[in-house]
């Protein structure tokens, strides 16, 4: 059940940007949201900071949390290939920033959200998240001498398959690990 709780959480600090980019789009400050509890009328950048602040946030919090998942290792000789995948999920992930940007109302709104929260959550493969890269972690994909593939976040710097070597990695998934030192 534990780690059901913290793959909602991934998905959530994951997909929560699309909601931030709709609120910055509509001009939708705090005040929108509690307009009699603000009596002063704050600059909406720092409504929009503040909104920023949260899934940066609850990524820290994931990132701590993620010492309790089950453990795993990766010996010497184990990988047969690795790819750095930075590049290549950041621009599907943009992607999302152009939905927002074309989301008219909060009806549909919470309809791509929700779509776009289950299929994440339910895809089972792997939780890229561009906030882990503020946290200074990467994003790879490797291939195990079984001929598994499997995705990882870690904040080393892996180039050649023969330097990985890890001695605690998370597990999130079947496919997806994180590697805490």
């Amino acid at each position: 059940m534990g780690n059901i709780a913290f793959r909602i959480l991934l998905t959530f600090n994951a997909t929560s940007l699309l909601v931030i980019v709709f609120c910055i789009q509509n001009d939708f400050p705090i005040s929108h949201f509690y307009p009699h509890k603000i009596t002063c009328e704050l600059p909406a950048f720092i409504s929009y900071i503040a909104y920023t602040i949260i899934p940066v946030f609850l990524t820290w919090v994931s990132l701590k949390l993620s010492t309790f998942l089950g453990r795993d290792e990766f010996k010497p000789g184990e990988v047969e290939s690795i790819e750095h995948a930075n590049n290549s999920f950041l621009p599907s992930y943009l992607g999302y920033f152009f939905v927002a940007l074309s989301i008219s109302d909060w009806t549909a709104l919470a309809f791509v959200y929700g779509m776009l929260f289950i299929f994440t959550f339910s895809s089972q493969a792997l939780y890229f998240n561009p906030l882990f890269l503020i946290f200074g972690y990467e994003f790879y994909n490797i291939k195990t001498a079984s001929g598994t593939t499997i995705f990882l976040i870690s904040k080393e710097r892996y180039k050649k398959p023969d330097s990985v070597s890890i001695s605690s990695a998370r597990r999130i998934n079947d496919y997806t690990f994180i590697e805490r030192r």
